[in-house]
C-alpha cells in the first residue's frame, strides 16, 4: 500500500507496511492462549493428584463407603420410578454418610451388609408405577381405560417395556392392580366370567366387581390387554408374555402392609409393572 504526498515542491512515495504489526499480534495472541491451556492443564494434574492422593489417606471403610454412594447415585437415576427401592437406597445413602464418621468393626460389617442389598438392586430389574391421578385416573369402582392412560401404554409404556426386556433378557412382564381400601359393596360377577375375559372373549367392561380385589385385577387385565393389542397390531414386544394380579389395598408404595384405612387415597391407587425370566414351573409333592 502507498499513497504520495507533496512536500515543498516534489512527490514524495511512502511505503506503509501493515504485516510485521499483523504478525507480531497473532503471534502475542498465540503465546497467551498457550499460557492459559498450560494453566489449565497444570490445575487438572493438580486436582487429580489431590484426589488420588486423598483416596489413599482414606481407610478401607471409607473406600468402601465412598464407592457405594457412587452406585447408590447411580441407581437413583436407574430406579427413579420404584419408589419402594428409591426409598431403600435413600435410607442407604444416609446410613453411609453416618458410616463416614464411625470408622470401627462395626461399621465395616454394616458397609458389608449395604454392599450385598445394593447389589441386589443393581441385579434387579426397576419396577415401573404408574400412579393413578390425573389423565391416567380410572373412574371410581370402573376398569375402563382413561384415553391419556391408553396413549402412555401404547407408546411410552411399550418402549420401555423394550427396553428394559431386551437388556436384561426378561419374558414375563407382570401387570399388577392395587386400589385404596374404600368398601366395596357390588355383587361381582369375576367368578362367572374372568376367563372369557382373559382369553378376550368377553370385554372386561362386563365384569362388575365385588371387592377392591376385584378392581385391582380388572384393571391389570386392561392394561394386558392393550399391551397385547400392541403387540398384535405392531409385531412389537415379540416373546414377551404379560401376567395379570391384584394386590388390592394390601401393599402400600413402599412396599409395606396397608393399616386399616377406608378414606380414598391416590397414593395408594396405581399400577405396578415388573418384570422376571421365563422360569420353568417345578411340582412338589
Amino acid at each position: 500500500m502507498s499513497k504520495k504526498r507533496k512536500l515543498r515542491g516534489y512527490e514524495a512515495t511512502e511505503d506503509l507496511n501493515v504485516w510485521p504489526s499483523f504478525t507480531d499480534l497473532m503471534a502475542n495472541a498465540f503465546m497467551i492462549i498457550s499460557l492459559f491451556l498450560l494453566l489449565a492443564l497444570f490445575k487438572s494434574l493438580f486436582f487429580k493428584y489431590a484426589v488420588e492422593e486423598s483416596e489413599q489417606n482414606l481407610s478401607d471403610t471409607e473406600r468402601q463407603v465412598r464407592l457405594l454412594q457412587r452406585e447408590i447415585a447411580t441407581l437413583e437415576n436407574e430406579l427413579g420410578e420404584s419408589t419402594a427401592d428409591v426409598s431403600q437406597l435413600n435410607r442407604a445413602s444416609a446410613e453411609l454418610r453416618q458410616l463416614l464418621l464411625n470408622s470401627n468393626e462395626q461399621s465395616r460389617s454394616r458397609v458389608n451388609i449395604l454392599q450385598s442389598e445394593i447389589k441386589r438392586l443393581k441385579s434387579a430389574p426397576p419396577v415401573v408405577v404408574i400412579q393413578d391421578s390425573g389423565g391416567f385416573q380410572f373412574d371410581s369402582g370402573s376398569a375402563i381405560l382413561p384415553n391419556d392412560l391408553k396413549n402412555y401404554i401404547t407408546v411410552d409404556l411399550v418402549d420401555r417395556i423394550e427396553r428394559i426386556s431386551q437388556q436384561r433378557s426378561l419374558y414375563v412382564v407382570e401387570i399388577i392392580g392395587h386400589t385404596d381400601g374404600q368398601i366395596n359393596f357390588s355383587k361381582g360377577n369375576l367368578d362367572q366370567q374372568l376367563e372369557e375375559v382373559a382369553q378376550g372373549k368377553v370385554p372386561v367392561e362386563s365384569l362388575q366387581a365385588g371387592s377392591n380385589a376385584d378392581l385391582g385385577l380388572m384393571r391389570a387385565l386392561e392394561v394386558v390387554k392393550q399391551l397385547r393389542t400392541v403387540q398384535e397390531q405392531t409385531g412389537r414386544l415379540e416373546g414377551v408374555e404379560f401376567r395379570a394380579y391384584s394386590a388390592a389395598q394390601l401393599q402400600l408404595p413402599s412396599g409395606d402392609f396397608a393399616p386399616a384405612n377406608r378414606n380414598p387415597d391416590a397414593n395408594r391407587r396405581r399400577i405396578e409393572i415388573r418384570f422376571s425370566p421365563l422360569g420353568k414351573a417345578e411340582t412338589v409333592n
